[in-house]
């Protein structure tokens, strides 16, 4: 294969550590019709990332290795395939394609349907804008597909300095509701600073017992962490609504919520060009902004999942894959 047909991609051939992930030459795909080709700038990495490389996560949905992970792109785009009349060559992109099928962001350049790109933020970065699709996609769709989150209500949102949870705090401020953020000590101000109106200090104690009388709680731990969905059903009213979305609703959560008088919701984030269109006018407009912890190579992929699996990382975690444009 001609080397012009070829581009630098992060594979791995087995599941297991972040040491499985390497970068290798592979073949460059070509947009099919209603498609774009986009060269990759930059790619957010998320838990759905490592999980999915450890055998878990997406692995039921990807299959067997080998296979190139990651779902946020940012970049420009390169071709078009026939059909495509929303985007043309040279436009500056962001999206979330394909999810939560393999769309192979950590490489070089990518394939989708040119509706599942938008054009990015025109005050962000490459990175800026890789940081958002996945996380900022979470925040949106539950609040306002899921939750209907409207003025005056009260939301709580655990993880709140995470990326989903710094985007969600953002969100449902703008939506007009009461913010509740549960939060490590550092993140106190910076989410107040945001818009948070109360931020609890997860630390110091049982968020439960400080907070009640919530309409939707976002729930962006999990069970598996300390019962945290289990516990946040206590902060509901009658009637209000539990979203869990890391690990879902368990038998014993939902007979836990239906013995409260709450109610629970699953969720998973799907591919939303024109959520992402509305959330880059905020960007620019300056209602939202956009935090990136670090920034690493293509080549410490590993590293860069090591350090955002931690759990404690402000924000989000992106690759640079190219250099921003002057």
């Amino acid at each position: 294969m001609s080397e012009n047909n070829l581009m630098n991609a992060v594979r791995q051939h087995s599941f297991g550590g972040p040491e499985v992930l390497t970068v290798e030459r592979v073949a460059r795909p070509a947009p099919l019709p209603t498609e774009v080709l986009v060269r990759v700038y930059a790619a957010g990495t998320n838990p759905a990332d490592w999980k999915t490389r450890e055998g878990i996560g997406m692995a039921h949905v990807f299959g067997a290795p080998p296979f190139i992970l990651g779902w946020d792109v940012a970049g420009v785009v390169e071709e078009v395939g026939f059909g495509v009349t929303t985007l043309v060559p040279g436009d500056e992109v962001y999206g979330m394609p394909w999810f939560p099928r393999q769309a192979g962001a950590y490489a070089e350049y990518v394939t989708a349907p040119a509706r599942q790109f938008t054009r990015k933020p025109a005050t962000a970065t490459f990175a800026q804008a890789a940081a958002v699709p996945l996380a900022a996609l979470t925040a949106w769709q539950t609040l306002v597909d899921t939750a209907a989150v409207r003025g005056g209500q009260r939301v709580l949102i655990t993880a709140a300095a995470g990326g989903v949870g710094h985007f969600a705090v953002q969100f449902a401020k703008h939506l007009g509701a009461h913010v509740i953020a549960v939060a490590g000590p550092r993140n106190q101000q910076w989410l107040r600073d945001l818009g948070a109106d109360e931020v609890v200090d997860y630390t110091a104690g049982r968020f439960e017992k400080e907070v009640s009388d919530v309409d939707v709680v976002l729930e962006l731990v999990g069970d598996a962490y300390d019962s945290t969905g289990t516990r946040a059903i206590e902060t509901l009213r009658p009637g209000g609504l539990l979203i869990a979305v890391p690990s879902g609703v368990s038998p014993e959560l939902a007979a836990a919520a239906d013995a409260a008088g709450v109610r629970t919701s699953a969720f998973l984030v799907e591919p939303d060009g024109s959520a992402l269109a509305r959330i880059a006018t905020l960007i620019d407009e300056g209602a939202v902004k956009v935090e990136v912890a670090a920034e690493f190579a293509l080549a410490e992929a590993g590293e860069a999942q090591r350090v955002a699996a931690e759990g404690h990382t402000r924000g989000k975690v992106v690759l640079r894959v190219a250099e921003d444009r002057a």
